[in-house]
């Protein structure tokens, strides 16, 4: 999950290379995006006037939550602002973008779909261990979800066009929140592919073509957060949350983490004043009914213990290794609401680079592994649809949409089910998996080692268990 909770790698037919830069921090009197954050959980009618008297212009308002969007270009700006009592912080969020990191394996599909006939689906579903491995097939023959089911994928766009997933696309509910305000979502907009993958795996429709999503009736609603460019910058996380919130959407899949920083720490203002606003707008999507799901990480940490940061900002080419503690969150997946999903391979272990940890891991899903865990078909990781075909990803990103999808599948049966109530039927039908013997380390020389908690109802490394959509669909 840094830069982004999936892992691409590189398959001989195409592929698509995201550097890891961040953008400069801006000079003074360049135009600047700042987070607004005001002590009370509303923005002031004022708010407009104020702005512009400390020298710059009202991008957005989101009442609900008493955050603002700001544009300025004014060196001062921030102190003007936070001279107005009622402001509790700002903060540019220039330095706070954080961009790709992979590369994209794009699939020959019809190569695929003459080497290995499908047993179920659609002609490449022969390479989808993945939803054997949750039980999508045996799901399916009961229920693929309702089209009154909505489910936001907050990534890099959306490929409408895409023949799996054009007759799923909720027009309505899709939206490009990259200025942090909503805007139309326009053709061509997934640049990056990553969020076409992650949709895909969600809801491909089962139409006889390419593959099948986990719940393929349900609707997906494209909802942009990641630029032409592949950053996340905090406003447009915000904006997407708000618009899920807002639209009712029935869950969110979220397959990256917010700001430069893998950890977001209180003893920082700026840093603050950022996540606290993202965690309002969280709390508030979560507030409106929906189901929030994320992705865990890539970075095969334990997040229930102090840790070794040593990999932000994205900024600087060799960070120095900072120290963090509990005080400091991974966002989104350590708000409390969000349901955290850890990756797995094809031999029911965790992925080596899935982070985990007890209190944050809630289940556990086919992530891909290309390293220790390759199934019969040839490819340890997660085929599934991008702009212009198909292609093969690992990672936590990967894992994620899967747990989405069956959290759909949950909401298709039981419409007026709580959130709450959706998180604990997603957790409660999962296949529980044991510790294995520690420390793990499928690598050898200690390159993954990895220390798992708990029991085999629940620990670190699984949460309450590996997905499982035929039981989430029948009990």
């Amino acid at each position: 999950m840094k830069r982004i909770a999936g892992l691409f790698l590189l398959l001989a037919v195409v592929a698509l290379a995201f550097v890891a830069l961040q953008a400069a921090p801006a000079q003074a009197g360049t135009t600047q995006t700042y987070i607004v954050l005001y002590k009370a959980q509303a923005v002031p009618a004022d708010a407009a006037t104020a702005i512009t008297n400390a020298g710059g212009t009202l991008v957005y308002r989101y009442n609900e939550i008493g955050v603002a969007i700001a544009r300025s270009g004014n060196a001062a700006f921030r102190s003007n602002l936070l001279k107005d009592s009622r402001v509790e912080n700002a903060s540019s969020t220039t330095g706070f973008g954080v961009q790709l990191n992979e590369e994209i394996e794009v699939a020959d599909a019809s190569a695929l779909a003459s080497s290995l006939a499908a047993p179920w689906g659609d002609p490449l579903s022969a390479f989808q261990w993945d939803m054997v491995q949750i039980h999508a097939p045996e799901a399916h023959a009961i229920t693929g979800g309702s089209r009154s089911v909505v489910v936001g994928d907050i990534d890099t766009g959306l490929d409408f066009t895409h023949p799996d997933l054009a007759p799923n696309y909720d027009a309505a509910n899709s939206v490009d929140c990259t200025s942090g305000a909503p805007a139309p979502l326009l053709p061509g907009n997934d640049v990056n592919g990553h969020g076409t993958h992650t949709a895909g795996t969600i809801a491909a429709a089962a139409n006889g073509i390419g593959i099948v999503g986990v719940a393929p009736n349900v609707k997906i609603a494209g909802i942009k957060a990641g630029n032409d460019d592949g950053f996340f910058f905090p406003e447009a996380v915000i904006c997407s949350f708000m618009w899920a919130g807002s639209h009712h959407l029935d869950v969110t899949n979220n397959s990256y983490f917010a700001d430069p920083w893998l950890f977001n720490c209180r003893n920082d203002a700026e840093q603050r004043a950022i996540w606290k606003a993202e965690q309002r707008a969280i709390r508030y999507a979560m507030s409106q009914g929906v189901v929030v799901v994320a992705a865990q990480g890539n970075e095969n940490i334990d997040l229930s213990k102090r840790n070794i940061d040593a990999i932000s900002p994205d900024t600087d080419p060799n960070p120095t290794p900072r120290e963090v503690t509990n005080a400091c969150v991974v966002i989104p997946v350590e708000i409390p609401g969000v349901i955290g999903v850890t990756a797995d391979g094809y031999n029911l272990q965790k992925a080596y680079y899935s982070t985990y940890g007890v209190g944050v891991a809630q289940v556990t899903a086919p992530g891909g592994d290309r390293r220790f865990q390759i199934p019969p078909t040839g490819n340890g990781r997660v085929l599934s649809t991008v702009p212009g075909g198909w292609a093969y990803a690992q990672g936590t990103s990967m894992a994620s949409p899967h747990a989405a999808g069956v959290a759909a599948l949950i909401r298709s049966q039981h419409p007026n089910m709580p959130q709450g109530a959706v998180q604990a039927a997603l957790t409660g039908t999962a296949d529980p998996l044991a510790c294995p013997p520690n420390p793990f380390n499928p690598g050898g020389a200690g390159a993954w080692l990895a220390t798992c908690v708990g029991g085999a109802g629940y620990n670190g490394f699984y949460g309450h268990g590996q997905v499982n959509a035929f039981s989430a669909v029948t009990r």
